[in-house]
């Protein structure tokens, strides 16, 4: 028959209650840290990814558009001049 070892009962107790100790500290640390990071991403006024993707889909449409016109006023430089109407 095997006896309970109430020395070992209380080590294991403590280490449990070391872990769970550990396991909030590191919630708490993690938290406090984006909490920071938050607050410095607010106070250098920096965009979110979302907000970048979007300018960016923004500025390749207008760089289209561009191309688009100056393709198209090319057009017109290569196109042979025409003589002007002379009415008068």
């Amino acid at each position: 028959m095997q006896t309970r070892a109430p020395f070992f009962d209380e080590i294991a107790k403590a280490m449990e209650q070391a872990v769970g100790l550990a396991q909030t500290a590191g919630e708490e640390a993690r938290a406090a840290v984006r909490a920071q990071a938050d607050r410095l991403a607010a106070e250098l006024d920096l965009v979110r990814r979302d907000e970048l993707d979007a300018m960016r889909a923004a500025f390749a449409a207008d760089l289209a558009e561009l191309r688009a016109e100056v393709a198209r006023l090319a057009s017109f430089a290569a196109a042979p001049a025409r003589p002007a109407d002379d009415a008068g």
